[in-house]
């Protein structure tokens, strides 16, 4: 075991990731109803972020696999309606894009954070990060279901294309980037003053 996993493995370290993924768990099962068009704003990435920023790239995977997680049982026990519709046609490609985007955004946003010398300039891409990558996969993915998508959401005149980038991620994507250019940077930075008073 290196020195990075030893330093990792701290009870401080183990409580954070714990309650950052309960935040995760919870706010996705009870805030996961806030909708803009069929897919819901993801309040999640937050969290998610906040603990790639203190905790590293290997917490973020970790809270962003738990989001991925909830999204896809969401959506075959059909409690997310669009994700439902999704898997019933497509259950490999919804299952990879659950997991895959959540964990990607988690991982990602840790590893630009750590890349910026000025942490309060790290702390906003970091936040911005999340979103872009979470929804560059989703609707990457998504292209791989235009059949499913063309038969159940696409009204006539649309391309599939603009469903996913107007209708899907248009409204939403900007939703969830002001929510965590806001929350991300705050919850950090008040995570940051209580850790330093705490080794005085």
């Amino acid at each position: 075991m290196n020195t990075e996993n030893k330093t990792f493995f701290t009870a401080k370290n183990i409580t954070s990731l714990a309650v950052l993924l309960a935040l995760v768990i919870v706010l996705q099962l009870f805030a996961s109803g806030i909708k803009i068009g069929p897919v819901t704003i993801s309040l999640t990435l937050v969290p998610i972020v906040v603990g790639a920023m203190v905790l590293g790239p290997l917490s973020g995977g970790i809270l962003g696999f738990a989001f991925g997680l909830i999204t896809l049982i969401a959506g075959i026990t059909g409690a997310d309606a669009f994700t439902n519709v999704l898997f019933g046609d497509h259950p490999v490609i919804t299952s990879c894009i659950c997991l895959v985007k959540g964990t990607a955004a988690g991982v990602v946003s840790g590893f630009v954070f750590k890349a910026f010398k000025n942490k309060k300039v790290g702390t906003f891409v970091a936040a911005a990060t999340a979103p872009v990558v979470n929804t560059s996969l989703f609707i990457i993915g998504a292209l791989f279901m235009t059949d499913t998508l063309s038969g159940n959401f696409v009204t006539d005149g649309q391309s599939v294309l603009y469903f996913l980038i107007i209708g899907c991620a248009g409204v939403n994507f900007l939703a969830e980037l002001g929510i965590n250019l806001v929350l991300a940077p705050s919850v950090y930075n008040v995570y940051s003053l209580l850790d330093k008073s705490e080794r005085r």
